[in-house]
């Protein structure tokens, strides 16, 4: 019978993924960004730590413990109390799930950031946790890295009104506005003045060389309690873009189409799916007595709605497909002649003609090979366009 193996070496013997070699036999608090930083040097994309079982790192699409022994009640509240704070057991058990950033500073020049979900969950029959991280470039892509399309660039900085992404959870929608504020203060004359509202900060933007642009973020509800009083704030700072993380409440959007009406550019995402289908939820969260009057008040600021989905791509990774139109002067006179009931139906059929369907989009990546028959089918029947 062959001699069993001493747990020393035992410990990280997955060459790819492998275990933490610092591991302590407890974690305390001088631990936590020490381990975080060894799992980004690893490739980890994204680090889970759960009550009862090892901690995990996910590299290139892989899971990969990171840990040799499972992380007890006594290291998770630890992991807990560092990233969140001491009320998070407090928050956990009052049915709150936790979303927020977290930044690690190992010197004067390098910030490391994470998106954080924290989720209580039963382990063994007691009330327990998960920490999901997601490690976040140190800086936000550029358009051409997210492969937008010309159309949708060329209409991205109008010098007033509303910019709407739309798009369902985990659609990207934060990562391309982030790449659409990187392209406005990377222009030769910068964007001056940006206040940013979002519900984690993902991106920041110290990596950005751009004198003549100065922006500031401000994270809900860390900050400011949401982002209704986030827009009434940025009003009284005098930028000349306000970018609003989430409108999706009748708050939020009654005061982003108010700051769009005084003369910012206002940049928002929405959780619906089609151009068509965006006005319709905007108007519709609005009291029947006042949807008539903020209907007209919303066309009259919209200038480009843009909805994505991430589907898988062919060979590996993940693939934006969109579709997007153009709000021009002759659409929004048009629009603004007929009953607001009527702009779903209408916008479905100007889309071809000032911008592009899902379906067509869909369709060009379909007959690329970029996508196979099921996604393309999926996508050309998930929005009201016409195409």
């Amino acid at each position: 019978m062959a001699a069993r193996k001493p747990v020393s070496l035992l410990k990280g013997k997955d060459q790819i993924g492998g275990t933490w070699p610092e591991e302590p036999s407890r974690f305390t608090d001088s631990h936590v960004d020490e381990f975080l930083l060894w799992c980004v040097k690893k490739n980890s994309s994204d680090i889970t730590i759960q009550t009862d079982r090892p901690a995990y790192n996910e590299i290139y699409g892989t899971l990969y413990p990171s840990t040799f022994r499972p992380v007890d009640a006594g290291d998770m509240n630890v992991f807990l109390t560092k990233i969140y704070g001491p009320e998070a057991t407090a928050r956990l058990a009052s049915g709150d799930d936790l979303d927020i950033s977290y930044e690690i500073r190992p010197d004067r020049y390098t910030r490391i950031r994470f998106r954080v979900n924290i989720t209580a969950i039963l382990s063994r029959g007691r009330d327990s946790a998960q920490i999901t991280m997601r490690v976040l470039p140190s800086e936000p892509p550029t358009m051409d890295d997210l492969n937008i399309e010309k159309d949708i660039v060329d209409s991205w900085n109008p010098r007033q009104g509303m910019v709407i992404v739309t798009g369902p959870t985990g659609s990207g929608k934060s990562t391309l506005l982030s790449a659409g504020i990187r392209k406005l203060m990377e222009q030769p004359r910068g964007c001056g003045k940006v206040v940013c509202y979002e519900s984690p900060i993902e991106y920041v933007y110290d990596a950005i060389k751009s004198p003549r642009s100065l922006l500031s973020q401000t994270e809900i509800p860390r900050h400011l309690p949401d982002f209704a009083r986030g827009v009434r704030n940025a009003l009284r700072r005098k930028p000349e873009i306000i970018l609003v993380g989430e409108a999706r409440d009748r708050e939020t959007i009654s005061a982003s189409i108010e700051a769009a009406q005084t003369g910012h550019t206002v940049y928002t995402t929405t959780h619906t799916t089609g151009v068509a289908a965006t006005i319709q939820r905007m108007v519709s969260t609005f009291e029947p007595n006042e949807r008539s009057e903020r209907a007209y008040a919303l066309m009259e600021t919209v200038r480009l709605i843009v909805t994505q989905a991430l589907v898988e791509k062919e060979g590996g990774g993940r693939l934006g497909v969109r579709e997007w139109m153009k709000f021009p002067d002759e659409v929004r006179e048009k629009l603004l002649d007929m009953d607001y009931r009527e702009w779903p139906a209408e916008v479905g059929r100007m889309i071809p003609f000032y911008g592009q369907t899902m379906k067509e989009s869909a369709s060009q990546f379909f007959d690329q090979g970029l996508i196979d028959r099921r996604i393309y089918l999926m996508l050309s029947s998930s929005t009201g366009g016409e195409g």
